[in-house]
């Protein structure tokens, strides 16, 4: 993992667990010819209004997390958009949907930049 620092999200997205990682990251190697690292999948949760409460029947979407290879980033960087994903310091950083994520996994998943 030591080459692998790019956290990505790809909201939406089911792979199904730890078992079926190898599949994954081999359809993204030949799709994007990118080396990736799968790392987990998270429920999300509710969304937040104006005033701070949850939005009703929003969350519970399934976010795939992976890491891609450092020296495949640059390459990945727009072809990526086309399948929604995207860095996770966009997510969370830039766009702020920090509330989407339990307090324990942002704490686990730090922005690097």
């Amino acid at each position: 993992m030591e080459n692998f620092t790019q956290l990505c999200v790809w909201p939406g997205t089911l792979v199904g667990g730890p078992q079926a990682a190898e599949e994954f990251e081999s359809f993204m190697l030949e799709e994007f010819k990118t080396r990736v690292k799968y790392h987990t999948e998270v429920r999300t949760r509710p969304d937040i209004d104006a005033e701070g409460n949850e939005v009703p029947d929003t969350g519970d979407r399934n976010d795939l997390f992976f890491y891609v290879h450092q020296d495949d980033v640059a390459h990945f960087a727009i072809p990526r958009l086309r399948m929604g994903i995207r860095w996770w310091e966009d997510v969370v950083g830039y766009n702020d949907n920090s509330h989407l994520y339990s307090p324990e996994f942002l704490a686990e998943h730090p922005l690097t930049w």
